[in-house]
């Protein structure tokens, strides 16, 4: 396929073409996925990675030393806090999670309140996670705390977009799935800095940090990245993957440059849309 005539114009007028019932949106999608691809090359490294939490919230990570007994930062919970619980649980380790949404905080209160006991219930296979699937027996309320905040490049009220399908969690401060706008339905909340989260929590670069704020992970590791701060292991999602188009592509491209550029390595992909970075200092 010649990539060259696959304009946007030309990609809506082929969807018009093939328009039968909801065809038409999954095709645009697909070819939009083709075309606005982003070059992001994995490197094949010799590491222990293994995957903690459920299948549609569990993330890859390098097994190493470091993890054990230490306190790491988890931005983004929403209903699925199965990484955090089994990292939590593996490593004797404390989770630190940030994440203003109100169903996430009422999500994090319930997954406390059962820590003791033994889960009781399979994951569920989205993202809506009953708590009772938990396996909390090793733990107790001090492996984790909640930072009602959203990771952010400024400490300020931000908007806090509702997804466009009202039965998600994930809210978003760029709100991509709603082309960007800032007149969607939206809360306001508190954001906090990388460096004043740090400060917060009184920890230096953590072994681990774990980013999955919906689209803001763009803005926010390049900031991370211009304050020299760098985490052993780097988990992203980025989220704009879900959305292609020549903006997102060029957006997940210049980040994933930044962090090769402050001295990370790609060294695993989870489809759709997650991310392993290594530092050289644990490589």
């Amino acid at each position: 396929m010649d990539q060259s005539a696959l304009t946007p114009g030309s990609i809506r007028q082929r969807a018009e073409h093939l328009r039968i019932g909801g065809l038409p949106k999954k095709i645009l999608r697909k070819i939009s996925s083709y075309v606005y691809k982003p070059a992001l090359k994995v490197c094949s490294v010799k590491k222990n990675i293994i995957k903690l939490g459920s299948r549609y919230g569990g993330w890859s990570l390098v097994d190493a030393p470091d993890l054990m007994n230490s306190t790491i930062i988890s931005c983004g919970l929403g209903e699925d806090g199965s990484f955090d619980v089994e990292f939590a649980s593996r490593y004797n380790a404390k989770v630190v999670i940030v994440d203003p949404t109100p169903r996430a905080i009422v999500h994090f209160n319930n997954l406390v309140e059962r820590t003791g006991q033994c889960a009781s219930t399979e994951y569920a296979a989205d993202g809506n996670q009953p708590v009772t699937a938990y396996d909390l027996k090793k733990l107790k309320p001090a492996n984790f705390e909640l930072i009602k905040k959203a990771l952010w490049i400024e400490n300020k009220k931000v908007k806090f977009f509702s997804p466009p399908n009202k039965n998600h969690v994930s809210h978003s401060i760029n709100n991509y799935l709603n082309e960007w706008s800032t007149e969607t339905d939206h809360i306001e909340v508190d954001s906090i800095t990388i460096d004043q989260l740090l400060d917060y929590v009184s920890i230096a670069p953590p072994p681990l940090m774990k980013i999955d704020i919906e689209g803001a992970e763009i803005e926010v590791l390049k900031d991370i990245m211009a304050k020299e701060i760098h985490p052993a292991q780097l988990l992203v999602e980025y989220d704009e993957l879900s959305v292609p188009s020549k903006r997102s592509k060029e957006r997940i491209e210049s980040t994933n440059e930044v962090l090769l550029d402050s001295g990370y390595r790609l060294i695993h992909h989870d489809k759709p849309s997650n991310f392993l970075y290594l530092h050289k200092t644990a490589c």
